[in-house]
């Protein structure tokens, strides 16, 4: 793919509306199924097939009856809380739903999907005023127990009249917008931004009439953020010989992350693969030596154990599977203004597109030749 043209068709109109729509669509761990539908109805046009399992991973396919199968994933959840308790006043406590972080909830905008569709509510927190003439007493901390949603109901049975129920799901009301110099924020890019990388690599094989010699499955598992159970699901039904799996990592540059902890990785600085025992090294190598002759630039980073993202899964899964992983830079993970660069999803498409084109069924992946 040349330059000229990837800096024409990379990211189209019509991309980056379905990416605004995707990034808004709530799609909280365990009840995926509304952001799933809008991806699946974007890939249906670029894939001969689609799927989804039981629990509501959603798969297309490009050529179906190849015997030899190559993956490219990404997880669809996003970490949310769930209705856990109304008191007779109305006001409702939260159990985590993933790794939801309790510091940035109070004053944040909610909604809470319950029996009757969307209900607005916010985080309650006391005014400043309150929190700081408490004389000799310690100011409260935001923490799980002490946090709070106010719906403007003013009693259980009003709560409950709204279709509000013990277990119903509430996400944060923030969606997309942009930043200057190119930036990108909202709520989910973690990792709906793989969803999407993926769902353009398949546009783009369909678009420039890429013929593939092997069976390529288009990935969005369910359940990462709890312990990459859709992944581990799907894995074990797709039995893939490869597979290449998108998530978003931490760009370092901000105050307070140890770069001698996390690595120097900067947005808009390129893809981020990374090293550890479940990356496969001949298949990285592999990508890196794709990323060397297209000219694009990575920011390599290590992992002691497990990546902690669908890799670990798809690696491990059956008799074993040579699997990879590309990050994309992301700052303020698990927050509502997550950041991303417009040119790390162009480069971290790009960069899949390209290896997809060099690899074949007879790719040497053996450690022992």
């Amino acid at each position: 793919m040349s330059k000229e043209k990837k800096s024409k068709a990379m990211l189209p109109e019509a991309s980056m509306a379905f990416l605004k729509s995707y990034i808004n669509t709530p799609s909280p761990v365990g009840f995926e199924s509304s952001g799933q539908k809008l991806w699946l109805n974007y890939i249906k046009n670029y894939t001969d097939t689609t799927f989804t399992d039981a629990y509501g991973t959603a798969v297309g396919i490009i050529n179906p009856n190849e015997a030899f199968k190559v993956v490219i994933e990404a997880h669809a959840d996003e970490i949310s809380w769930y209705v856990n308790y109304i008191t007779d006043q109305g006001l409702i406590y939260l159990k985590r739903n993933g790794g939801v972080d309790h510091q940035i909830a109070p004053s944040m905008r909610v909604f809470i999907h319950g029996k009757k569709g969307s209900v607005k509510a916010v985080f309650g927190w006391p005014a400043i005023h309150t929190r700081m003439s408490n004389g000799d007493q310690k100011e409260n901390q935001p923490k799980v127990e002490n946090l709070f949603l106010d719906c403007g109901a003013r009693s259980k049975k009003e709560v409950e009249a709204l279709g509000i129920h013990i277990g119903a799901v509430v996400t944060y009301a923030d969606g997309f917008d942009e930043l200057a110099n190119d930036y990108f924020i909202g709520r989910a890019f973690d990792n709906r931004i793989g969803g999407f990388m993926i769902a353009e690599v398949t546009r783009l094989i369909k678009e420039n009439k890429v013929k593939l010699p092997f069976a390529l499955y288009i990935v969005n598992a369910v359940q990462e953020e709890i312990g990459l159970r859709g992944a581990e699901m799907i894995a074990r039904r797709i039995k893939p010989d490869v597979a290449i799996i998108t998530d978003v990592t931490h760009d370092t540059q901000t105050p307070m992350i140890n770069k001698n902890i996390e690595g120097d990785v900067a947005c808009g600085k390129g893809p981020s693969p990374t090293y550890g025992p479940a990356v496969h090294n001949k298949l990285l190598h592999f990508v890196e030596e794709v990323a060397k002759k297209k000219d694009i630039p990575l920011q390599m980073r290590a992992v002691s154990r497990s990546t902690g993202t669908d890799t670990d899964s798809f690696a491990y899964a059956n008799d074993g599977c040579p699997s990879v992983l590309i990050s994309i830079p992301l700052r303020y993970m698990h927050t509502t203004v997550e950041m991303i660069h417009k040119k790390d999803i162009e480069q971290t498409i790009h960069l899949i597109y390209e290896t997809l084109i060099a690899l074949t069924p007879k790719t040497n992946l053996s450690y022992f030749s």
